[in-house]
């Protein structure tokens, strides 16, 4: 039986990847390669880590530490934008995972981040799957948006209408 901290991240889960899925259906596979500015990603590369971050950081946070001096910091290129949803579904299903067995002594251990074996920071697991798995998101997802309103892509509803739907009014047109 998951702890109620587990059982409150794996609602927020449940439902933030609902929203996630709905705006990454939107993103055109013919413009894959876009990017707004040079030091940007691409909208794919993204896309991608849009789709990834939840099930990245659970695979990250389930160890006890990390040394970010051997993480590869690349930026994968998705093939397709059936890629970046399939790759969504696998990363919930880790993020789930990691979720379900996250006991009371596990969510407030220690969990330390390294570079090159010099701490960078140390936090309880708890305040970092809220910081990396689901802020961390939330940001990336915000920027998806704006790549997306660029390129005349209507937004579907996030936390609320969006000036492309309205799910709280009937739209007469």
């Amino acid at each position: 039986m998951p702890t109620p901290l587990a059982t409150a991240f794996l609602a927020e889960l449940e439902d933030e990847a609902a929203t996630t899925r709905r705006l990454l259906q939107r993103v055109p596979a013919t413009s894959l390669a876009w990017r707004p500015h040079p030091k940007s990603m691409s909208l794919g590369e993204l896309a991608l880590h849009v789709a990834q971050i939840p099930g990245a950081f659970a695979a990250m946070l389930k160890a006890d530490s990390v040394d970010f001096g051997t993480v590869d910091w690349g930026n994968p290129v998705p093939r397709s934008a059936e890629d970046i949803l399939a790759s969504l579904e696998a990363s919930v299903e880790t993020a789930k995972a990691f979720l379900l067995a996250l006991d009371d002594t596990s969510a407030n251990a220690l969990w330390r981040a390294t570079l090159n074996s010099n701490q960078l920071f140390a936090a309880p697991r708890r305040a970092l799957v809220r910081t990396l798995m689901f802020n961390h998101w939330y940001h990336h997802r915000g920027e998806l948006m704006v790549f997306l309103r660029l390129l005349n892509v209507p937004l579907p509803p996030v936390y609320g209408p969006t000036a492309d739907e309205n799910p709280f009014v009937e739209q007469v047109r």
